[in-house]
């Protein structure tokens, strides 16, 4: 009688588990016969159940439903409590999880993701795409996040997001997608990333953020001249005019006929009181540059500050010293007034205008003895009040 007992029980145990995984088999015939509607009711019983809820198969035959009810434009109509792809893939990743990826089904349920993520991530940029051309960047963004979550280390949809956000200008939104990219591991953002961050810095005028996007900037795109004179110019306005030369040589290596490099590092030198160098900068720029006005200027002002000191070193001689040196010293200061003359001459050439290379130019006349060039300029500046 003990052995007829044992033998029921087992049969009903038996019984039990056959009607158990009945639930994943018939979710299976139903997927077979086009009838997913029937396929995900058997499915979703067996994930619930804690005799096949523990099994690679069941998962990964869930994941298989809701693809294809993702897929089908009939059933997907009918499913409207959840995303059937985030469903599959959710699925996939738990048979993965459960057997590891080297298993049957695990191995299958890569294979399943790969091509699942794919292809939803080229339906959700599309999307995006599409809402964006219909300047509806709302969804758009909400698009181009979804295709992220699928491929998150492919970058377009970060980019297009960015895009996205600031067709809206939504520039928070646009600065986190943009911080996203540089948040990729192995990923070199383009240089465009990076100016369009430094251009949002500005716009919400934080200098700190300007000055931190910069040095990434130049970390990545050390060469790069637009963020190598940026980075001169914040040398200068800041006063560090010390570091701002090193900045500049380098800036004139990778633009060595740009005039205006060589007419601001003459500058920088005069504020460091190194005027040899500073003629050498503005004299470089003046070969490269004849029409640059600021280094036909500076030239002049260079040789005409040398006369002048020499003139007032002999206004302050006594008489006997005079006698001695005066004129010698007189005719030394006129030579470099009359080399400032033609520097002067260009720079109004080049800016017709300018009140101050006329005054300069009026001094440097009257020193030299060309009074008739002096009376000129004047009547030139009082006729230009």
């Amino acid at each position: 009688m003990k052995k007829i007992i044992l033998t029921l029980a087992a049969a009903a145990a038996l019984h039990t588990a056959s009607a158990q995984n009945s639930a994943v088999t018939n979710a299976q015939l139903f997927e077979k016969q086009g009838t997913l509607d029937k396929a995900r009711t058997e499915i979703d019983k067996a994930i619930t159940n804690e005799k096949t809820s523990g099994k690679a198969k069941t998962w990964y035959t869930r994941g298989e439903i809701y693809e294809g009810i993702a897929n089908s434009p009939i059933y997907k109509k009918l499913v409207a409590d959840v995303d059937p792809n985030k469903v599959a893939s959710d699925s996939y990743k738990k048979a993965v999880e459960l057997e590891g990826k080297d298993s049957e089904f695990g191995k299958q349920a890569v294979a399943k993701l790969e091509g699942l993520n794919k292809n939803a991530y080229g339906l959700a940029l599309n999307a995006g795409v599409e809402s964006y051309n219909a300047k509806n960047f709302d969804e758009a963004i909400k698009s181009y996040r979804q295709a992220q979550a699928y491929m998150p280390q492919d970058t377009t949809a970060y980019v297009y997001a960015a895009y996205a956000a600031e067709g809206k200008q939504d520039y928070t939104t646009a600065k986190e997608e943009y911080n996203k990219l540089l948040a990729i591991p192995g990923y070199k953002a383009s240089a465009q990333t990076y100016e369009r961050l430094l251009q949002i810095a500005r716009q919400e005028k934080n200098d700190a953020e300007a000055t931190k996007v910069l040095q990434q900037a130049l970390q990545a795109y050390p060469n790069r001249k637009s963020f190598v004179l940026e980075d001169l110019n914040h040398l200068i306005s800041s006063g560090q005019d010390k570091q701002a030369i090193d900045k500049l040589n380098h800036a004139i290596e990778l633009d060595p006929q740009n005039s205006n490099l060589y007419t601001v590092r003459g500058s920088v030198y005069d504020k460091l009181k190194q005027p040899d160098q500073a003629l050498a900068s503005y004299q470089k720029a003046v070969e490269i540059e004849p029409k640059n006005f600021d280094a036909q200027f500076n030239v002049g002002v260079y040789y005409f500050n040398k006369g002048a000191d020499i003139f007032k070193a002999v206004n302050k001689m006594n008489l006997a010293t005079y006698q001695k040196q005066g004129k010698t010293k007189e005719a030394e200061a006129k030579k470099y007034v009359q080399q400032a003359i033609p520097y002067f001459e260009a720079a109004l050439q080049a800016n017709p205008n300018d009140r101050a290379t006329m005054s300069a130019l009026q001094k440097a006349y009257t020193q030299t003895g060309r009074t008739a060039d002096a009376e000129k300029m004047n009547t030139k500046m009082n006729s230009a009040k």
